[in-house]
């Protein structure tokens, strides 16, 4: 017996694939332009990166004013910089506030355009949905970043990529190799302090330290301001000026910071500077010992490129994520092969034949909600236009039938 051909769905607005912020945000502004939509979900919930792949610790790393999305704000009781469970909540009463509802264990298999019928055409497991608008939100951060080290296979302790990392509890006296110095490397070693583990964290590439704050004001705002008035690079000299005032010179203590500075490298990179939030003090007192590269991993543990070798009893992975784009998006080339848009910010919102794309600016959820107002207002002028030809259409034919 051959299988069912899934049922096919014509969807009176556009398809939005991915239910986290970008999703939502999307979502809501479509919504303030009363434009229907269907949300596809792969997870069994919103925002499932932050529900199911996040550490128990994890605090948005900028104040909360940087990190709304559009049309509603957090609550005015939530401190500072909320902390994830926090950030959770705040996006579900969004997602009930502006009656978004995705559907979940969606997990689109195939999406491309349809010349013929001029519609995309998305193939989830269960059906096939047919609009003519399709806005990518699965974002930058949809897989994680999986590094094959030599030697891997051979290692007898657990290795873990830090999207299953919960708390140091579970490293409790043990000596852990965490292999990444981003913000998710530094905050982990952090962690596995806080719960007595001997954490030795890998620095292989530079990377800019730039504390949180700087004189009770957020690092990233001051950065802001001075953006409006002063040549990036002078606001980078400045950053670096109070930082090493501030921490003390990082190189010393085996994290190399990159030739260029910490704000124009985030522009035109989208690499983020870590913002210390006590990581250097344990680093400076040897809590946290920085390692260079590793050579290879060992049954026991681990060689490295100065040619140390020690032993360890587990190893995370802090090597980041991932688009995956590519895996479903056919027959189109408005994507790298990396999953990024080939546009750059801030154009790469909009593609062709009523594709769009969010979450992927590296510019955290200023960028997406930037670009989610965008998308909604160039949807909801398209879609006005079709109601409106329909509506004469049916007019039209009331007169003569």
């Amino acid at each position: 017996m051959g299988s069912c051909k899934p049922q096919q769905e014509h969807v009176h607005g556009p398809i939005i694939i991915g239910a986290g912020p970008s999703g939502l945000a999307v979502a809501a502004c479509l919504s303030e332009h009363k434009v229907p939509f269907v949300i596809l979900e792969r997870s069994n919930c919103i925002a499932s990166l932050w529900q199911h792949k996040t550490y128990d610790r994890l605090k948005l790393h900028l104040p909360k004013q940087f990190c709304e999305l559009p049309l509603k704000g957090f609550p005015h009781n939530f401190p500072k910089y909320p902390t994830k469970y926090q950030f959770i909540s705040y996006m579900e009463s969004y997602a009930s506030h502006f009656n978004i509802h995705p559907r979940f264990n969606q997990t689109v298999q195939t999406a491309h355009f349809d010349k013929g019928s001029q519609l995309w055409l998305v193939r989830t497991q269960h059906c096939e949905l047919l609009s003519p608008w399709l806005v990518v939100a699965t974002g930058e951060n949809a897989e994680p970043v999986l590094p094959r080290i030599h030697g891997m296979d051979h290692f007898s302790g657990s290795i873990a990529h830090t999207s299953v990392y919960k708390s140091g509890s579970e490293y409790r006296n043990q000596k852990v190799l965490v292999i990444g110095c981003g913000n998710s490397g530094m905050e982990v070693s952090l962690d596995l302090c806080r719960h007595n583990a001997s954490p030795y964290m890998v620095a292989r590439n530079t990377v800019h330290v730039l504390p949180r704050e700087m004189f009770g004001f957020s690092t990233f705002g001051i950065a802001m301001a001075l953006y409006k008035w002063f040549p990036i690079k002078v606001v980078d000299k400045i950053l670096l000026l109070v930082t090493n005032f501030m921490l003390g010179n990082t190189n010393h203590y085996g994290i190399k910071r990159p030739k260029t500075g910490p704000i124009e490298l985030k522009l035109a990179t989208g690499k983020t500077p870590v913002l210390d939030v006590g990581q250097v003090a344990q680093i400076k007192c040897g809590n946290i010992k920085v390692m260079e590269g590793v050579k290879e991993i060992t049954r026991k543990g681990a060689k490295f490129m100065d040619g140390q070798e020690k032993e360890f009893d587990a190893i995370i992975l802090a090597t980041g994520y991932k688009s995956n784009v590519p895996t479903w998006l056919k027959g189109c080339d408005f994507f790298t092969e990396d999953g990024m848009p080939k546009t750059p910010f801030p154009h790469g919102w909009k593609g062709e034949q009523g594709l769009y794309t969010v979450g992927f600016t590296r510019r955290g959820i200023q960028g997406t909600s930037c670009d989610a107002i965008k998308i909604a207002e160039d949807i909801a002028s398209q879609w006005r236009t079709v109601e409106n030809k329909n509506q004469c259409n049916s007019h039209i034919i009331l007169l003569t039938s």
